[in-house]
């Protein structure tokens, strides 16, 4: 038998129940534009596979993002500015040099896994082995031979001390023992615009920053430093078919916030940038050469492939003989 007070205990239960479902089921929206930090030049990797999936991530989120570039310091003064933002979700970070700073820069301002929080994985990609057009060489081979009857010579562009290109630059230098000069520029987009001026006479770059040149014919590219040819470009050799065995390296973007970003906040953003990843996948990669990989959309997956980053990056480039700068 119910008694007046059981009743009135389930009156009052049934009235609130909607408020707590709905409390409950309320999704975390930004209240203002938010921003996503790239820490290098316009025209790099990171640029363009922002600007890629920007208008995607806003839509689906309903405030503006604004992609705005910090470079500097190998991508430090960028990734710094957002590990000290304000932990509200409306501040984020693309970098595909998170991994690499640690392992080459000797004072970092921020720890690369515990001051951030993950969002998402855009993609990964292989760098690319290209040359100036001057440069009298047809293929990989007959590059490596041209460094080692010239050590010191030639330059090498790289995206800046920290970048994945250093690193791609390093292990090239080291395992295929040629001496290059490297030079450092303020991303991978002015590193490019280097190597088709002349002013560098071959990179490592990535495929994002290098593939609207290499298609157009002002750089020519020699390898794609990974294990399969790239969809993207698919008469240009991987590493090991033009010769250059232990060359591949591929970089990946992760997208971050600072560390202690609610989690209702992190789950909305993570599924506002996949989304906006997968809707744009055949873009990114047909424009960047960037391949999108479903299973990185989880603070916990994002978090575990940039702290294997941390450590095979370091392994690279400790073998190769580089101490951090």
């Amino acid at each position: 038998m119910t008694t007046r007070r059981q009743t009135l205990a389930l009156a009052l239960g049934a009235l609130a129940a909607p408020t707590i479902v709905q409390a409950q089921g309320a999704a975390w929206r930004p209240n203002r534009p938010m921003r996503l930090v790239v820490p290098f030049a316009p025209g790099g990797s990171n640029d363009i596979v922002a600007r890629i999936i920007g208008e995607s991530v806003a839509s689906a989120l309903g405030q503006p993002l604004i992609i705005e570039n910090r470079a500097g310091a190998g991508s430090v003064i960028g990734s710094e500015f957002v590990a000290r933002a304000a932990p509200d979700g409306h501040t984020l970070l693309i970098n595909s040099a998170h991994s690499t700073v640690p392992a080459i820069v000797a004072r970092v301002p921020y720890n690369a896994v515990t001051d951030f929080a993950g969002v998402a994985v855009a993609g990964f990609s292989p760098h690319v082995l290209v040359v100036a057009n001057r440069v009298p060489v047809t293929n990989a081979r007959e590059l490596i031979a041209l460094l080692r009857a010239n050590p010191g010579r030639y330059n090498q562009a790289t995206a800046g001390i920290g970048s994945s290109t250093h690193v791609a630059a390093e292990l090239l230098r080291a395992t295929q023992q040629v001496q290059t000069e490297l030079v450092h520029y303020r991303g991978g987009g002015p590193a490019v615009v280097a190597l088709v001026q002349g002013e560098s006479q071959f990179g490592t770059p990535t495929m994002a920053s290098s593939l609207g040149q290499i298609r157009g014919g002002t750089v020519k590219a020699l390898a794609v430093l990974g294990d399969v040819r790239s969809p993207a470009l698919p008469d240009v050799p991987t590493s090991a078919e033009a010769g250059l065995p232990g060359t591949a390296l591929e970089e990946f973007f992760p997208i971050l916030a600072p560390a202690g970003t609610p989690p209702a906040a992190l789950a909305a953003l993570s599924a506002a940038f996949t989304g906006a990843i997968t809707q744009n996948a055949g873009r990114m990669q047909e424009l960047a050469g960037v391949t999108y990989r479903p299973g990185f959309d989880t603070p916990e997956t994002v978090m575990r492939v940039v702290r294997e980053g941390v450590e095979s990056y370091t392994q690279i480039l400790r073998a190769a003989g580089v101490q951090p700068e």
